[in-house]
């Protein structure tokens, strides 16, 4: 008689533990699908938002330079400057640690250099 109890006390814990393993398991899987999406998703807003900045600083970067007016020389450093930073901006490496800093100076140096033109 006490085999047949733990038979079935041992079968409880049997399937509980495999439960666990297959949760773990499918929780895995999902949150490493949940996570790519939601990296895949602020990636492309960040590199729209670079892109936009690069954009708005080339062009007048271009303008500016068939320009013989002589204040322009502040402007052209400002824009130049900003040109660097996101030439400089780790793309590549979503480990890098000073990423959302970096990101935020140049949004500083965007707004500088769009307050100048």
């Amino acid at each position: 008689m006490a085999d047949l109890f733990d038979g079935i006390v041992m079968a409880e814990q049997r399937f509980h533990g495999e439960g666990y393993q297959e949760g773990l398991a499918e929780g895995s899987h999902a949150g490493m699908d949940e996570g790519r999406r939601h990296g895949a998703l602020h990636g492309a807003r960040m590199g729209s938002e670079i892109g936009c900045y690069l954009g708005f600083a080339l062009t007048w970067h271009c303008l500016l330079q068939k320009c013989t007016d002589p204040k322009n020389s502040k402007k052209l450093r400002a824009l130049d400057s900003l040109i660097g930073m996101i030439q400089k901006f780790p793309y590549e490496d979503p480990t890098y640690d000073k990423l959302q800093e970096d990101l935020e100076k140049i949004r500083g140096k965007f707004k500088q250099s769009s307050v100048i033109n």
